[in-house]
């Protein structure tokens, strides 16, 4: 046809720095005359959390909803009090979740719910800024009336240099695959066009869920262990074609 060229471009595309695949396509536009390696690898660092935050919370129940709410009251200062005797601030307490809900029971026969009482939940986020405390924390909240732990989350003060320490191996992953196929291609790698980041998944969490109200008899073992931030990194060079 009069007027039109077809050109080759080729995409590349490497997953988790391990998989590669090349594929051929035309381009309609003749001003386009480009052909791209594109390329994704995900970067790794790993580390030791140096925090946690711990939610803790109380739930009451009672008849009326100002009965269970004062109660409720009474626990979660008796709790917060304990948690700050145990080493932490007040400015590292702070509410997460407060709620007051019927308590109902369902009657069979007549196929209807009645309200029987009320259900108080008070939840407070406790930043523990030294993990040998995190312990402490646990069983002194829990010896007060704590009878919820709704989770335990460790991470690392330091969270963003260990995040760009994951970007770094990532590009470097990315741009060794790009050099590789470019290569294989009988070419070399051109200049950058495209970069992006994403994470690859959630910050890990240590999950502890307790229903009780009594306290341990012994310190509550915790282990954050090591945990490790992953990143995904896509990019996109200009392909140099061999002569």
């Amino acid at each position: 046809m009069r007027g039109a060229s077809y050109i080759a471009i080729f995409s590349v595309c490497t997953i988790l720095a391990s998989t590669a695949s090349v594929a051929a396509a035309q381009a309609a536009r003749p001003d386009s005359g480009r052909a791209d390696i594109v390329t994704a690898a995900t970067g790794e660092a790993q580390f030791v959390p140096d925090r946690a935050a711990v939610y803790v919370g109380v739930e009451t129940r009672a008849a009326t909803a100002a009965a269970a709410a004062r109660d409720n009251a009474q626990r979660q200062r008796a709790v917060i009090d304990a948690v700050v005797a145990a080493g932490v601030s007040r400015e590292q307490i702070s509410t997460e979740n407060y709620s007051v809900t019927p308590n109902t029971r369902y009657d069979q026969a007549t196929q209807r719910s009645t309200v029987i009482g009320y259900i108080v939940s008070n939840v407070v986020r406790v930043e523990v800024r030294r993990i040998d405390q995190v312990a402490g924390v646990l069983d002194a909240a829990l010896a007060k009336g704590a009878n919820q732990i709704n989770s335990l989350d460790f991470f690392a003060s330091n969270s963003d240099s260990v995040r760009h320490a994951a970007i770094t191996q990532g590009v470097a992953r990315a741009r060794a695959d790009a050099e590789t196929l470019a290569r294989a291609a009988g070419g070399s790698l051109g200049a950058l066009i495209e970069l992006s980041t994403a994470d690859a998944g959630p910050r890990p969490m240590y999950r502890l869920d307790v229903r009780s109200t009594m306290a341990t008899a012994a310190p509550t073992p915790i282990e954050p262990g090591q945990q490790r931030v992953q990143v995904t990194v896509n990019a996109r060079w200009r392909f140099t074609p061999g002569r």
